[in-house]
């Protein structure tokens, strides 16, 4: 008689007797194993990404306290938007208020005042001496 061969499946990681895989479902149960940490990789990079995304879209809106040079070129429009954005003479406050931000790089916080927190934006004066910048 022939002895009747009895198949068991191999396991994914095994303790036991190497011989009993061959290289190609090794090289298979590596490429799952690798598969597996790229996505585990791909995911934590969505997370980061998406945080610092979030930080800049903070950042973008939130309104300086830093003095010159605290704000970014492309954060001028935002943070004049919101200082202009209570008063009754929007388009000449919007003009002056981006107009200073250009150069000072810089909003005082809030709807008005606080120009103290920005040297440049609070030193700029017309002819007649008066603020140039809301």
């Amino acid at each position: 008689h022939k002895p009747l061969l009895h198949y068991t499946p191999p396991l994914l990681f095994s303790f036991g007797n190497p011989a009993r895989f061959s290289k190609m479902a090794l090289a298979g149960r590596l490429l799952v194993l690798l598969a597996v940490a790229l996505l585990a990789v791909s995911i934590a990079e969505h997370k980061v990404f998406a945080s610092g995304a979030a930080e800049h879209e903070d950042n973008v809106y939130r309104v300086s306290k830093g003095g010159q040079g605290s704000l970014q070129q492309y954060q001028c429009k935002p943070a004049c938007e919101y200082r202009c954005s209570d008063t009754k003479y929007r388009k000449p406050c919007l003009f002056f208020c981006n107009k200073c931000c250009d150069t000072c790089l810089c909003v005082p916080s809030g709807f008005y005042g606080h120009k103290d927190e920005c040297a440049c934006y609070n030193d700029w004066k017309t002819k007649e001496g008066r603020p140039k910048c809301p």
